[in-house]
């Protein structure tokens, strides 16, 4: 095994994902006030109602679709009565309409970014570095999708890629998987470690925080003090004690 093939695909996918969890570990315990969006829809709000869900909305099913193309084995679907054909005709086309929503989405959203003065002003160095790899990432995988696989023959990436990349979590990963798979592949999965090992010094750390137990937490109730009354103070309720006696305020 050469250097460049041990270190392209067994010593830098363990390296990113250490940097990956060690870096947000670093990240949550010294700078909590900057786990956070840096949200800049007070700036601008026309572009973006429209490019953030177009890119959010076609990430959620890329990203749905690498998980089922990556970690699913192709036996599974073939047991499951789906055969090569119809799984790579309906990943081509599931892919092709995520990358119209990721492209639309992105370009809205740089442009706002770039046009908007007030908006450009919050960029920062690593918000460039970010942005130039995700374009990268995202045109290699529209060249996969569009290129290779549907207007292209077609390649059983879970033969290879996959199998490559589950053999990572199980700690015997096989360089010779992804040498023998075509570039752009290759390239694609080299910048998605880069990609990995960026994420915990960005904004991108905000999908770690989104707001899921909202779902599942009980109301909200208000009350309004009757006109003339006297607000009772915080963390304590007035309680009236007999009929003649005068009321008295009591911890809850």
């Amino acid at each position: 095994m050469s250097a460049p093939t041990l270190l392209l695909w067994v010593i830098l996918p363990y390296v990113s994902l250490t940097i990956f969890v060690a870096g947000h570990v670093w990240r949550y315990r010294r700078d909590q006030f900057g786990w956070t969006t840096r949200s800049t829809q007070l700036h601008e709000r026309r572009l973006l109602k429209w490019g953030s869900p177009l890119f959010h909305y076609g990430v959620l099913a890329a990203v749905g679709g690498h998980v089922i193309g990556l970690l699913v084995p192709e036996s599974f679907t073939r047991a499951i009565g789906v055969p090569e054909w119809l799984y790579r005709d309906f990943s081509a086309t599931a892919g092709t309409l995520a990358s119209v929503a990721i492209v639309a989405g992105l370009a809205i959203l740089l442009y706002r970014r770039v046009a908007d003065p007030r908006v450009a002003a919050t960029t920062t160095r690593i918000d460039v570095a970010m942005y130039l790899l995700m374009v990268a990432i995202i045109a290699l995988g529209i060249v996969e999708t569009v290129g290779v696989n549907l207007i292209g023959g077609g390649y059983d990436y879970r033969a290879t890629v996959a199998l490559w990349f589950r053999g990572i979590f199980a700690a015997h990963p096989d360089p010779s998987l992804m040498t023998s798979a075509p570039l752009v592949y290759q390239l694609h999965a080299i910048l998605a470690w880069a990609f990995l090992a960026l994420w915990p010094f960005t904004r991108l750390v905000h999908a770690w925080s989104a707001p899921v137990w909202y779902l599942w937490r009980p109301f909200v109730l208000y009350r309004r003090a009757r006109a003339g009354g006297r607000v009772p103070r915080r963390g304590r309720a007035p309680v009236e004690v007999g009929a003649m006696g005068p009321a008295r305020e009591v911890e809850r």
